[in-house]
């Protein structure tokens, strides 16, 4: 493949899924009208969603899922090893993600309720980057197929990109919505890293905080505000925990 006229090397990249839905990567499989020019540019060589193919010689491994078993642990730092560029792919990856949620239970007692007398191996959840050393973390639940496509031209050809530092509450501004707490819905615009053009709040839900804080997120005035509009800790702690990714802000 040919950039501004120059052969360029295809890397390898492989995608790998740890505890999660597996929805990330069938992002990566979505949005035919990019596809072809987005393996164009890059060389699959372990990717179970599209291909049967598998192998450990790569440069750039996406890794999709939390990690919740022992297992996950050896398998992610035989990845590690191998890639040279290590990348958590979505919410689940970078923050843990909604099986975090299940670290507030005895997961012992949670095991017997569910198995009965053949309970399965299980651990704290835990995100990508408190396994092994992370490159880049790219948020969501799923991910953005646009976002992901603008981050591989940096890696591949060093293309810029920054990821957005102000809050979702911009995007809602920018495709005219209305704000959701004129409404009375609880929503995480206002501490959330924007860059997925704001859908939920478009349609009626509220954001729900899946791409992590913002770059100097106002944690203490946006407590300050809910709370004025009649919101309790139970239900702020919900949302802000719902992936994970506020842990420390948690009221």
């Amino acid at each position: 493949m040919k950039y501004l006229g120059i052969d360029s090397v295809r890397p390898r990249i492989a995608v790998f899924e740890l505890t999660g839905c597996e929805g990330c990567e069938l992002q990566l499989a979505n949005k035919e009208e990019t596809l072809a020019a987005f393996l164009d540019a890059v060389e699959v060589v372990n990717f179970r969603e599209i291909s049967s193919s598998s192998s450990d010689d790569y440069d750039i491994a996406f890794v999709d899922g939390a990690v919740s078993r022992a297992d996950e642990v050896e398998r992610l730092e035989v990845i590690r090893e191998h890639a040279k560029v290590l990348v958590a792919l979505g919410s689940c990856a970078c923050f843990g993600g909604v099986s975090r949620l299940k670290n507030a239970f005895d997961l012992n007692e949670a095991n017997r309720e569910v198995y009965g007398d053949r309970p399965q191996e299980t651990l704290p959840v835990r995100a990508v980057s408190e396994v092994v050393a992370v490159d880049l973390e790219i948020p969501g639940c799923p991910v953005s197929k646009d976002e992901v496509e603008r981050i591989v031209q940096h890696l591949i050809w060093d293309v810029p990109y920054h990821f957005p530092a102000y809050p979702v509450c911009l995007e809602c501004k920018q495709r005219y919505t209305v704000c959701t707490y004129e409404v009375g819905l609880l929503c995480l615009g206002p501490i959330t890293r924007a860059g997925c053009n704001a859908p939920c709040p478009a349609g009626g839900l509220g954001c729900w905080g899946c791409r992590g804080p913002a770059v100097e997120a106002n944690a203490e005035e946006f407590l300050t505000t809910v709370h004025e509009r009649g919101f309790t800790n139970d239900e702020i702690a919900e949302r802000m925990s719902f992936f994970g990714g506020f842990e420390g802000l948690l009221p």
